[in-house]
């Protein structure tokens, strides 16, 4: 039986995207594991972070709930929630504070209706059935010698690399968001705070990019998987 993902020509494809995600990777590990040991000079956790920012930008009705796992933070803006990990919620570090700040950004976003957010969140039902569906009819379209199915597995497999993209922007102005939210309510008070906080967001941003490039990759290597097929 073939299988369209298990060969050599999509590790070539992939190859790029895999040492990207790798660097990508390490540097958010090795930025974390530096700046979650210093301490920042408010003495804020990263609830109390979220808290003092949540009263700066009157989101009053915002509500705080922890997540399992290692960082895993995120806002929802469906429900208004912040959900912050053990060590980020606890530790009142500059690590902490930096990631807290970055989805206090996504909370602004929500408050002021940033319509990249917007579109963002519209594409995840679609994002969701699409990537699924789309390498299951590409995978019998091949099987099956039909090109047409092939190819509309290939038109919803991209709205996986759509996603990516969309996401890209919202995360990045989410972290300049989180920057100036922190000097601007006095969090952060010191140049090598100034200097943690940007080295722990470039880190996060750099695991969005390696994102981007694995999807717009694999749509890459199905298109030129279908369109190989059919010239033949």
């Amino acid at each position: 039986m073939f299988f369209p993902v298990f060969n050599l020509n999509y590790l070539v494809y992939m190859l790029p995207a895999l040492i990207l995600s790798m660097i990508a990777q390490f540097y958010v590990n090795a930025s974390y594991a530096r700046w979650s040991k210093v301490a920042n000079r408010s003495g804020l956790n990263g609830v109390q972070v979220a808290q003092r920012l949540a009263d700066r930008m009157g989101l009053y009705g915002m509500q705080f709930k922890g997540t399992p796992g290692k960082l895993t933070d995120h806002y929802d803006p469906n429900r208004n929630v912040l959900s912050l990990s053990q060590d980020i919620a606890q530790t009142a570090s500059v690590a902490s504070m930096a990631i807290t700040a970055h989805e206090m950004g996504h909370a602004q976003q929500d408050q002021e209706d940033y319509w990249p957010m917007r579109l963002r969140t519209a594409l995840v039902p679609m994002v969701n059935i699409g990537t699924t569906a789309g390498w299951i009819m590409i995978l019998i379209g091949l099987l099956l010698q039909m090109s047409n199915l092939a190819w509309l597995g290939v038109i919803a497999f991209s709205a996986g690399a759509i996603f990516s993209v969309a996401t890209l922007p919202v995360e990045l102005n989410a972290s300049r968001r989180a920057k100036q939210l922190l000097k601007t309510n006095g969090i952060v008070t010191t140049a090598e705070e100034e200097q943690g906080v940007n080295q722990v967001l470039n880190a996060a941003a750099l695991t969005y990019v390696a994102a981007v490039a694995t999807s717009v990759l694999q749509l890459m290597y199905f298109a030129s998987m279908v369109g190989g097929r059919r010239r033949r």
